[in-house]
């Protein structure tokens, strides 16, 4: 599978905090790249820096198998972005916001412009001023900006921030269209898991500036398995009595009140009452299933798992 973009051992220290650490990403031709991680984690920077806003302190970037230099501006006329949050001349129209992009790229396709208009769903508003857009159509509008120049790649920072689930499932539907009929690489960078789940085929997972996990949903998803999730008042003593009394050696503890059974060597009655009988209050008992949330989770809160 051909790969557009490669960064390797990639670093940023800004005032000497180190906010990228090492940080090895491969994006493929034609799928949707979910950056999963909470507000904070180096989403955003790690983008401006394949678009060569932000320089690196070290490592290195390939994009279109070429490597991006301090001086590097071709290969931008190959992707389509929108960082941190789109902006426009408020006074002039939809269509004369896309014309002065156009310009400015020295693109020029009479039916471009109409073309990403009807794509994002903005078709009759063209003549409107942006002042007097929504939220969710400046939303939209960045994004027909974003592909007006038919890139090849196309990179969004938190696209649905700020929209209500309409203009949630709009984009949704949107970037996956453009991944399935214009063949378009997308890397999309969101704190929202559930969003990332339904669309991306590729998971980054970012934490405090460090890429904790690639993984594709294809393995999250066969690896969605059942399990109990009891909450105790006393960890290591239902541990203990799991272990001694029941037999069961699969599970994992989250936090310091949270156990989550992977086997079925008991019934949940018997398990409950073997708890209550050996003094473990038990606060919850609850069949569960692994997603992406409890994947994230897991890997942010680093959950300890025994087999």
């Amino acid at each position: 599978m051909e790969t557009v973009i490669q960064i390797n051992q990639l670093c940023k220290t800004f005032k000497g905090t180190e906010t990228v650490s090492n940080v090895n990403m491969k994006i493929n031709k034609g799928e949707i790249y979910g950056f999963l991680g909470p507000n904070g984690a180096g989403k955003t920077t790690i983008m401006k820096m394949i678009l060569n806003l932000v320089k690196p302190s070290s490592g290195e970037i390939n994009v279109l198998n070429k490597p991006v230099l301090t001086t590097s501006y071709q290969y931008l006329k190959h992707i389509g972005s929108i960082i941190e949050y789109p902006v426009f001349y408020d006074r002039l129209t939809a269509k004369e916001n896309l014309e002065l992009h156009c310009d400015y790229n020295d693109f020029y396709d009479k039916n471009a412009i109409n073309e990403a208009l009807k794509i994002v769903g903005l078709i009759g508003v063209e003549h409107k001023k942006i002042h007097k857009f929504s939220l969710g159509m400046k939303q939209r509008l960045g994004i027909a900006r974003a592909i007006v120049t038919k890139p090849e790649i196309l990179i969004l920072d938190e696209p649905i921030n700020g929209l209500d689930p309409i203009g949630i499932k709009d984009i949704r539907e949107l970037l996956l269209f453009l991944k399935e009929e214009y063949g378009i690489t997308i890397l999309i960078s969101s704190h929202i898991v559930s969003e990332i789940e339904s669309i991306a085929d590729t998971i980054g997972i970012i934490h405090q500036g460090k890429l904790l996990k690639e993984v594709k949903m294809e393995q999250i998803r066969k690896e969605n398995v059942e399990y109990l999730e009891i909450k105790v008042d006393n960890l290591i003593k239902a541990i203990r009595v799991l272990e001694e009394n029941l037999g069961i050696k699969k599970y994992e503890q989250i936090g310091n009140h949270i156990i989550r059974i992977f086997e079925q060597k008991a019934s949940h009655s018997q398990i409950n009452k073997e708890l209550i009988m050996n003094g473990v209050i038990v606060n919850g008992m609850e069949k569960k299933q692994n997603n992406l949330e409890e994947y994230f989770l897991n890997l942010i809160n680093g959950g300890e798992q025994h087999a």
